[in-house]
């Protein structure tokens, strides 16, 4: 007799992510097992690119760690040295941060986790701006909260909806989520912004600013500042890392620092310390990388900001030249938010992307991934490679759009 097995079910919130960035590349992977070349313009990974290197004493740090039998299981909350460097560090973007206040993570992704985790129960809410980097959609709901967009402004440099945000504050708000520069737009929020937005905020004693800061760096406005350096009532959660700036992504090294000016995140500290015990620590090796980016020379930093931002500028010039395409220029960041205002596409950009894909072969990632109202009709597009391969895919992309057109 034989049995008919039943399919065993996986947990339906696992079954409801959606990682658009990463989704994309099914299918380029496909065409280059049939013999293709792709342009990826896809994912914000700055060393998948020439000329943008890891720092040469960030590498000897790391390998040095490992030669030297340095690679054991470290401090749950990282390294007190690394610690005792990132909060010097934000100590220079203006509040007192210590050692005490931050914590070492795999990535600013497993911060994001460990913060929800530790602040989200169901019925809870977080405000995230729309469009917005996607686990924010994604893991809110793992532990039984919602994530509820707020308004940015495609027409005036994607800037904060401060009536939409006033709108939708409320007393289930736990988290409320700030991502400056923006991924995937590039936009920078200033001073008085955040200052505004502070102001809204502190009417609710219960909500945390969540302060994503993983391009502060990468600022060509001279706009952007520490969100933690501008409150002083509300508390500030800042996430940051050694994979967007120091340009280390594959080490996923972040981490989350907090300031509490009026002493209320007792029980979210006690929570976020035993989630860290619980799964013991990030790399020890890639720790002491990260603390040589800290702590030797940054020389470099204006180097390579200089070459984003020529790059940056060569696809602004190319869109500008491209009818069906348009975008506000990017502030920070190594991303654009390109409109599609070819009527074939401006409600079809997942359409867009895959057939842009398998015709040219060339790979963007469809904006209503980033969100499925606020972020359709655009494509995202990450501008770190090379000039001429920047040029061979825009050259795609105008052929692309002519053909269509015609059709």
């Amino acid at each position: 007799m034989v049995m008919s097995l039943q399919e065993i079910n996986a947990a339906q919130r696992s079954l409801n992510i959606e990682y658009a960035i990463r989704d994309v590349v099914v299918p380029a992977t496909e065409l280059e097992a049939q013999g293709h070349s792709i342009i990826k313009l896809n994912i914000g990974d700055p060393i998948a690119y020439p000329g943008l290197p890891t720092p040469a004493h960030m590498v000897e740090a790391f390998t040095d760690a490992l030669n030297n039998g340095r690679n054991g299981y470290s401090p749950s909350y990282g390294l007190p040295e690394l610690r005792e460097a990132i909060a010097n560090d934000e100590k220079q973007k203006g509040w007192p941060a210590t050692s005490d206040d931050v914590y070492v993570c795999h990535g600013v992704t497993e911060a994001l986790q460990i913060l929800f985790q530790a602040t989200l129960e169901a019925g809870n809410q977080v405000l995230a701006p729309g469009p917005h980097y996607p686990p924010y959609m994604a893991y809110p709901q793992m532990y039984g909260a919602e994530t509820i967009e707020y308004a940015l402004d495609a027409h005036d440099g994607w800037t904060l909806d401060f009536d939409d945000i006033e709108e939708k504050m409320n007393a289930n708000v736990r988290l409320f989520v700030l991502i400056n520069p923006n991924n995937p737009t590039g936009a920078v929020i200033g001073k008085k912004e955040i200052e505004r937005l502070l102001t809204i905020l502190e009417a609710w004693p219960d909500c945390i600013l969540v302060a994503d800061e993983i391009y502060d760096g990468l600022d060509f406005s001279n706009r952007q500042v520490s969100a933690a350096s501008c409150s002083k009532l509300t508390p500030v959660v800042t996430m940051n890392g050694v994979s967007k700036v120091y340009y280390a992504p594959g080490w996923r090294i972040g981490y989350m620092a907090i300031h509490d000016p009026k002493t209320t995140m007792a029980s979210i500290r006690d929570g976020i310390e035993r989630i860290l015990r619980s799964r013991l620590c990030a790399s020890t090796p890639a720790q002491l990388g990260f603390l040589a980016g800290l702590n030797q020379d940054r020389s470099w930093m204006k180097e390579y900001s200089k070459t984003v931002k020529e790059r940056r500028d060569v696809c602004l010039d190319r869109i500008a030249s491209i009818e069906g395409l348009e975008v506000e220029a990017p502030e920070g960041a190594f991303y654009m938010f390109v409109r599609l205002t070819d009527e074939k596409w401006k409600n079809n950009d997942k359409e867009f992307v895959l057939q842009l894909l398998h015709e040219e072969h060339v790979l963007l990632v469809h904006g209503s991934g980033f969100s499925r109202e606020k972020g359709k009709g655009h494509v995202r597009l990450v501008f770190l490679p090379d000039v001429q391969t920047l040029h061979t895919a825009f050259d795609r992309i105008d052929s692309f759009l002519l053909r269509h057109r015609r059709t």
